[in-house]
């Protein structure tokens, strides 16, 4: 797949490189801000509980 992809961006190897690093950082920008924030509140994270 990963080859299919850098296959598949135009241009030369810099600009490559460029486009997939730009790819890469907009997909985590995406999942910090909008993803997360959605899956949050079905998540049982700040949920500890402590028996004796």
């Amino acid at each position: 797949m990963y080859g299919w992809i850098w296959r598949a961006i135009p241009g030369g190897t810099g600009v490559k490189l460029v486009t997939v690093l730009a790819l890469t950082g907009v997909a985590g920008v995406v999942l910090w801000y909008v993803v997360f924030p959605m899956l949050e509140p079905h998540m049982p994270l700040d949920r500890v509980t402590v028996g004796r």
